[in-house]
């Protein structure tokens, strides 16, 4: 196998003993290691504050690895790649000494200075290790340096406007990797082929055939030991503000000119900057959110949220939002775009359907024949894959119509093995192609979009819990959908 022209790099783990390091982190390093997509001169060095060896690192990566399809030789030479530096993040000398230590590894494994700094631990730290790089020497090499960060970027739009100013001090826009693991999934990533590779779609992709889309990601786990964590995000700010954002921008941009990350990224913030703003009284009217009380997950009984750890009893977060978002733009004009998102719901589910407007004259062949619309199911998580539902006749003599749906399945693919998000993007990260990140004025226009909404609901208390665990939400929600005449589709068939 060659790797001679695949990328050289050292990678540092800023957080490299945490939970993100050990379940995404070091199996996506393997994964591009065997396949070949990493060269054989890298190097990864954890950063944190324990007092690990490398030894520790290289036995911890060893465990994160259990249950790979391995050979023993080969997990020991990449194992062998792993380094470990206790770290100080205010301290000037623990950089000048990882500076020091990565300087050494260069030189050893041929790496021409290619550094990607990767921020897998407490935001607040974010700035201050980013400044720090550049100051101590260590953005200062014969290759190239790159910035990668996790979410939350900010917990609202001053906030983000002031990290990103701290982390421009060191680093170019062009340098920076804001991480959304959403973008690294196979069906994300697909929703720009199925759409402008495929005529049949493309030239209905608009609001004369379109009637709405909706985007539904639900969990069944609860908050577990985020509660901390979560009582100052709530799934406003943890997954509308951007994962849910970047599906609504990726099914409503235009065609880009070509395929590039800058002519991608320009038809997203388009479609950001022409979202109706949601303020004031409209609030009310256009988004609904709920908390998880007590109920039954398959088959167990669980707690309600404000009976977790780490979360005050008399909570006003919220653990699900459904909107109603608008497009002000030619294409998109009257079509609504309906989100939703939640914890304890019913089924764990990342699915888009996008349904068709009806004929204006359908030709039923028996007057209590009920039509059904045409629907494009684009399934993310857990499964993945594209269903289309046509109407068909039912077999037989009546004459009457039925849904027919056409499924594809990249789990019944022989052979097939869907890289982890993260396995992607970090690969990207990489080769230097950005598509797949977010860019700073697409978070700069969704943070404003959410904090009109935050504003609203934080000056007004909820009336929570308001929906079971075990259901798909609060009952608001449901008419959202039908004050225009649409329902939820449901999430295990589609129809």
């Amino acid at each position: 196998m060659t790797r001679s022209n695949k990328p050289r790099t050292t990678i540092v783990i800023f957080g490299a003993t945490g939970d993100l390091a050990k379940r995404k982190l070091f199996p996506s390093i393997y994964n591009l290691y065997k396949k070949g997509q990493l060269s054989e001169e890298f190097a990864v060095v954890g950063v944190a504050r324990r007092p690990w060896t490398n030894e520790t690192i290289r036995d911890t990566v060893r465990q994160s690895l259990q249950g790979n399809d391995h050979a023993a030789e080969e997990l020991e030479e990449f194992c062998s790649h792993f380094y470990y530096h206790p770290f100080d993040v205010t301290s000037k000398s623990s950089y000048h000494e990882l500076n020091e230590l990565l300087t050494r590894l260069e030189s050893n494994y041929h790496i021409p200075g290619n550094r990607i700094f990767y921020m897998a631990m407490a935001p607040e730290f974010f700035g201050t290790i980013a400044v720090n790089l550049k100051t101590e020497g260590l953005t200062d090499t014969a290759g190239w340096t790159r910035l990668v960060i996790e979410k939350p970027f900010g917990r609202d739009y001053p906030s983000a406007y002031e990290l990103n100013e701290e982390i421009r001090q060191a680093f170019d826009e062009d340098q920076i990797y804001r991480i959304d693991h959403y973008l690294g999934k196979e069906m994300v990533q697909n929703i720009e082929v199925i759409r402008f590779a495929n005529a049949i779609f493309e030239p209905l992709w608009n609001n004369r055939y379109i009637s709405n889309i909706q985007i539904t990601s639900s969990e069944t786990l609860g908050v577990e030991d985020r509660g901390g964590y979560y009582e100052t995000s709530g799934a406003l700010r943890d997954m509308v503000q951007n994962h849910m954002l970047q599906m609504v921008s990726l099914l409503a941009m235009d065609p880009p000119i070509r395929l590039t990350t800058n002519e991608i990224r320009s038809e997203k913030i388009k479609v950001l900057r022409a979202l109706r703003p949601v303020t004031g009284d409209k609030v009310h009217k256009y988004f609904v959110r709920g908390q998880y009380g007590p109920g039954t997950v398959n088959g167990k009984e669980v707690d309600g949220y404000r009976n977790e750890d780490k979360v005050d009893p008399q909570s006003h977060t919220e653990t699900f939002v459904a909107g109603k978002l608008l497009i002000d733009n030619h294409r998109w004009a009257g079509v609504p775009f309906y989100i939703r998102t939640g914890k304890r719901m019913g089924i764990k589910s990342t699915k888009i359907v996008v349904q068709f407007k009806e004929l204006p004259m359908n030709l039923y062949f028996d007057k209590n024949d009920v039509m059904h619309p045409n629907l494009l199911i684009i399934h993310i998580q857990p499964d993945e894959g594209i269903s289309l539902v046509l109407n068909g006749k039912k077999i037989g003599p009546t004459g009457e119509t039925i849904p027919v749906q056409l499924d594809y399945s990249n789990d019944s693919v022989d052979g097939v093995n869907t890289p982890e998000a993260y396995e992607r993007l970090l690969y990207d990260c990489m080769l230097g192609d950005a598509t797949n990140f977010a860019h700073w004025d697409e978070l700069e226009l969704s943070w404003k979009y959410v904090d009109a909404i935050s504003k609203v609901w934080e000056t007004l208390p909820a009336q929570f819990p308001n929906y079971p665990s075990g259901s798909m939400g609060p009952e608001e929600s449901d008419r959202l959908l039908s004050a225009d005449g649409f329902h939820w589709w449901p999430l295990d068939t589609g129809k």
